[in-house]
C-alpha cells in the first residue's frame, strides 16, 4: 500500500477476530473499523473550549465486496455533509482499488448538560469544510 500521511486516511490488515465461519469479516467489524478510522481524524479537529458532544444519529453500511483474513485495506474518511447542528461522514473501505464497503455515520451535536442538540461551533464548521470534496 502507499505510504499514506493524511488525517483522513486509516490502513488496517484484517484480524482474525473480526472473521466468521464463512471466512468473511463480520458485518459490524466494518463499523467498528469506521469508527476507529473517525475517532482518528476527529482528533486532528482545533482545540476548543465547551466543545460539545457529538452523539451518532445515523448510522448505514453499503457493503459491496467481502474482506478477508490479512486483506490490507484502507479508510478514508470524507466530510459529507455539514449541517447547523450535525456533520456527515462517510468512509470509504477499500482494498486495493476495490470499494468493499462504504459506512455512512452522522453524528448531532449535544449541549454538554443535556442532550439537547446545539449549534456547530463556527471554528469546527471551518475546519469539516476544508475536507468537503
Amino acid at each position: 500500500m502507499d505510504d499514506i500521511e493524511r488525517v483522513e486516511v486509516t490502513e488496517i490488515i484484517v484480524p482474525y477476530r473480526d472473521i466468521d465461519m464463512t471466512g468473511r469479516m463480520h458485518n459490524a467489524a466494518y463499523l467498528a473499523h469506521a469508527e476507529t478510522a473517525l475517532s482518528h481524524f476527529w482528533r486532528y479537529r482545533p482545540p476548543l473550549e465547551d466543545e460539545p458532544h457529538f452523539q451518532p444519529t445515523k448510522i448505514e453500511i453499503r457493503l459491496h465486496e467481502p474482506l478477508h483474513l490479512d486483506d490490507r485495506v484502507k479508510l478514508t474518511v470524507r466530510v459529507d455533509k455539514i449541517g447547523m447542528k450535525s456533520v456527515g461522514f462517510d468512509i470509504l473501505i477499500q482494498r486495493e482499488a476495490t470499494l468493499a464497503a462504504e459506512v455512512e455515520i452522522v453524528w448531532t451535536a449535544t449541549g454538554r448538560d443535556d442532550d439537547e442538540p446545539v449549534t456547530l461551533p463556527e471554528t469546527l464548521r471551518d475546519w469539516l469544510y476544508s475536507y468537503l470534496p
